[in-house]
C-alpha cells in the first residue's frame, strides 16, 4: 500500500465539503492499495455552452483525484502539497450520465509526485487521459 494515511470514501468526502470538489458534485467511488477512483456528473455545473463536458471540468476530476492521492501519501503534520503542472488530452466529448476518473501513481518522490488520471464515459470509452505532478512543501 502506498498511502501514509488509512483514508475511506467517507472521510474524503467529508474533507471536500464546500469545496469546488463538492460543487461539481465529485464524489469518490474506490479507494485501493495504489489507486483512487472518482466519478462526476455530466451536467449544467460541468457543461461548456454547446452542452458538452467542458474540459476544464475534466481537469477538475483530474487535479482533485491526483491532489488527494498525494494527500494520502505524505505526513500532513510535516508536509502540503501543491499542484504543479498539469497536461490534459481530450479525446472524446460525454454529453450526460457520469464520467468516471481513475488515478494510478507514476513517480512518488520525496520532493514531486507524478499521477496518471484515465476519465472514461458510462460505456467505457476514454473521454480524457491526464498526468498531474505535484510538489511537497515542507511545513
Amino acid at each position: 500500500m502506498i498511502w501514509n494515511e488509512q483514508a475511506t470514501l467517507e472521510l474524503l468526502q467529508k474533507r471536500s465539503e464546500n469545496t469546488l470538489t463538492e460543487h461539481l458534485g465529485i464524489e469518490f467511488t474506490q479507494i485501493t492499495d495504489s489507486s483512487l477512483s472518482a466519478k462526476m456528473p455530466v451536467d449544467h455545473r460541468t457543461k461548456q455552452p454547446m452542452g458538452l463536458l467542458h474540459g476544464g471540468a475534466s481537469c477538475v476530476l483530474a487535479e482533485t483525484l491526483g491532489s488527494v492521492c498525494s494527500v494520502m501519501v505524505v505526513d500532513l503534520k510535516k508536509q502540503s502539497i501543491v499542484g504543479l503542472e498539469i497536461n490534459a488530452n481530450h479525446i472524446k466529448s460525454a454529453k450526460d450520465g457520469y464520467v468516471y476518473g481513475h488515478c494510478t501513481p507514476i513517480h512518488i518522490g520525496k520532493k514531486t509526485h507524478v499521477w496518471h488520471i484515465e476519465i472514461h464515459n458510462e460505456k467505457k470509452e476514454m473521454v480524457c487521459i491526464a498526468r498531474l505532478t505535484t510538489m511537497i512543501l515542507d511545513l
